[in-house]
C-alpha cells in the first residue's frame, strides 16, 4: 500500500470497516472480459481469514463465469464527506474501504448454506432469522474465501471513528 498512513492494520479496524458496509463489488473474468457486479452480503472473521458470504439465482452469467473462474478480486467502501479545498487537486472525500482477492466456492450443503443465509441477514438486517431447508434450497449461496485482503481509511477529523 503507497499510503501508509492510511492503512487499517487490525481485524477490528478491518471488521469496523465490513460492519459499516452492505454492498461489496466482486470483480470477475468472464473470458477475456472483466465483469463486475455489486451484492449484498454476509461475513465471518476466524483466525484472520476472512469469508465473505452470497446470494442469488441458481443461475445467471455471475453463476456460469464463477463455475469457469473462481478467482476473484472484491471491494466495498463507505463515503465520507467531501473535502474541498483552494486547489482542485487537493479536493477528495474522507473514505473507508476493504479490498481483497480470494476464490469463489459455491456452498451445497444445506446446513452450511443455512448458516451462510444467517450472516447475510444478521449483516444487512441485524437480525437472527431461522432459514428452512426449502428456503436455502430455493437460492444459490457462495463464499469467498480470502486471506489476501486490505483496509484502507481518509478519516475526518469530525469522524466519530477512530484512525485505525
Amino acid at each position: 500500500m503507497r499510503r501508509k498512513d492510511r492503512e487499517v492494520t487490525t481485524v477490528d479496524g478491518i471488521k469496523e470497516i465490513l460492519d459499516s458496509c452492505k454492498t461489496v463489488c466482486i470483480a470477475m473474468i468472464d473470458g477475456s472480459a472483466p465483469y463486475v457486479v455489486p451484492l449484498n452480503y454476509g461475513y465471518e472473521m476466524v483466525d484472520g481469514k476472512l469469508t465473505m458470504y452470497f446470494h442469488s439465482a441458481k443461475e445467471g452469467r455471475k453463476i456460469d463465469i464463477l463455475k469457469n473462474n473462481n478467482k476473484v478480486c472484491f471491494t466495498t467502501f463507505s463515503e465520507g464527506e467531501p473535502i474541498f479545498t483552494e486547489t482542485p487537486c487537493n479536493s477528495g472525500y474522507y473514505y473507508s474501504s476493504v479490498i481483497g482477492e480470494g476464490t469463489a466456492e459455491f456452498i451445497e450443503n444445506p446446513s452450511e448454506k443455512k448458516h451462510a443465509l444467517q450472516k447475510i441477514v444478521e449483516h444487512q438486517m441485524g437480525k437472527r432469522f431461522e432459514f428452512t431447508d426449502g428456503q436455502a434450497d430455493s437460492v444459490c449461496v457462495f463464499k469467498i474465501i480470502s486471506k489476501t485482503y486490505s483496509g484502507k481509511r481518509k478519516p475526518s477529523a469530525n469522524s466519530y471513528r477512530s484512525a485505525l
